[in-house]
């Protein structure tokens, strides 16, 4: 008798080793991968933004350290990043509530919503940036 996972009958052997680099995954797949990701991301950043957050507020030196530190060319990219991590979030977290309302099933509408969150996710955080700057 077999033991471990079934499989379709007279299937060949499971192959051992995958390469990841060569595998094409489809665009819902990827949002998916990056919606994890970009959660991830947003959790792992929340001490440092409570830390910053501190700073600022606890007086004048406090706050100008902290300007200074996330005014400065490696501050901005790291904002950037987390505005970009946070524009994904939020978008592929109200198409997947989309999906569980029953709006967009089927699989080009399912893809097409996944562009369009990969398109509007950097527009999005741009425009944040660009708000927070001016």
């Amino acid at each position: 008798m077999r033991q471990g996972g079934g499989g379709a009958a007279g299937a060949g052997p499971r192959p051992v080793f995958l390469d990841l680099r060569r595998i094409r995954l489809p665009v819902t797949a990827r949002v998916s991968i990056l919606h994890r990701l970009s959660g991830l991301l947003l959790f792992l950043a929340l001490a440092p933004a409570l830390h910053y957050l501190g700073l600022a507020l606890s007086g004048p030196a406090g706050y100008a350290r902290a300007a200074a530190a996330l005014g400065s060319g490696l501050g901005g990219l790291v904002l950037l990043l987390l505005l970009w991590a946070y524009s994904h979030h939020l978008l592929a977290g109200l198409r997947l509530l989309a999906l569980d309302l029953g709006l967009g099933h089927g699989r080009e509408a399912s893809a097409r919503s996944a562009r369009l969150v990969l398109a509007a996710a950097p527009v999005l955080a741009l425009l944040l940036w660009g708000l927070l700057w001016l």
